[in-house]
């Protein structure tokens, strides 16, 4: 890891956090090899500039996050929606972009490959199983992982936060169980590929929705609307989009759709001059009445009401 890359890591968040940055450092680090840090999400998103819709990209150091919200990860020329529990392990060597969609929960941590050297024998962490492989570095978690990686992140504030004075050797041992967790993911998946069929084509779908946003002008118009625009424009059956989508996140192809549509509307609400029926028609519905109907159901007050409220969370 590059000396300027952590000094820009630490030179955003010292001003956001209101930290020194001799307290965002974790004690002893500087007799360390390498550097590790860990962070959780929710204290930044509440301290930090962190907003939804706005990229965050990778940089030169190895990252491991358990994200217990909804966000996106695009990579490789793929965007990938991340569900609650999930992993994932950001490489320097693949260009990397986050996207939260909603607040923040979850943890990650960072470290530097020196860092793991002690550990590895001389290796680096790209000749490990996990980052050699090419494909996915997005894994969602069964409930005991999941409570497994939320123990062993706990244990790494715990540490961090610690004068023991062995820690770090501790928090080597946390950072390759959870490389031992991601490397058991990519055995699952290499042998259910079904399942990474349907992982991408969920993939696919996402991409193709979040293409379509944000909204430039109300000159704009949406071309993707429906299940069935989206079947066909991924040559599947809208039944068998319905299903994959259904069993990977939990909700319709409709909902997912509509949810879109609805964070969208809020936007343009909040932060354009245009009109309802700019904004209705930009977003594909035939008159007002219809976008004040559809928004209603996920607002629960209507678009003239939310333009007026003074805080929205989006």
């Amino acid at each position: 890891m590059t000396t300027t890359a952590l000094t820009a890591l630490y030179q955003e968040l010292v001003p956001c956090t209101g930290l020194e940055l001799s307290e965002l450092l974790p004690g002893g680090i500087q007799r360390e090899v390498g550097h590790f840090n860990v962070f959780a999400m929710a204290d930044l998103w509440e301290t930090t500039q962190l907003r939804a819709g706005t990229a965050y990209p990778c940089r030169s150091f190895y990252k491991i996050s358990l994200m217990r919200s909804r966000s996106r990860a695009e990579y490789a020329e793929q965007a990938i929606g991340i569900e609650p529990d999930t992993m994932v392990f950001s490489t320097p060597k693949v260009a990397f972009q986050w996207r939260p969609t909603e607040a923040q929960q979850g943890h990650f941590c960072l470290f530097s490959p020196e860092f793991l050297l002690p550990v590895l024998g001389g290796l680096t962490p790209d000749e490990l199983p996990l980052f050699r492989a090419e494909g996915y570095l997005v894994f969602r978690l069964a409930p005991a992982e999941t409570a497994r990686a939320a123990a062993l992140f706990a244990q790494m504030h715990e540490e961090v936060a610690s004068d023991y004075a062995h820690k770090y050797d501790l928090l080597r041992a946390y950072v390759l169980e959870l490389l031992h967790l991601g490397q058991k993911q990519q055995v699952t998946t290499a042998l259910h590929p079904a399942h990474s069929a349907a992982a991408r084509l969920t993939s696919r779908f996402v991409e193709l929705l979040e293409r379509q946003f944000p909204i430039g002008s109300p000159q704009q118009k949406l071309r993707l609307r429906t299940a069935k625009d989206f079947a066909n424009h991924l040559a599947v059956h809208v039944n068998h989009l319905n299903k994959v989508l259904k069993d990977s996140t939990g909700r319709t192809t409709t909902d997912l759709i509509g949810g879109r549509l609805a964070q969208e509307a809020k936007a343009l609400l909040q932060q354009t001059d245009w009109t309802l029926w700019e904004i209705a028609d930009s977003l594909g519905f035939v008159d007002v009445a219809h976008f004040s109907h559809f928004f209603r159901r996920y607002a629960a007050v209507s678009p003239g009401a939310f333009r007026t409220l003074e805080v929205v969370s989006i």
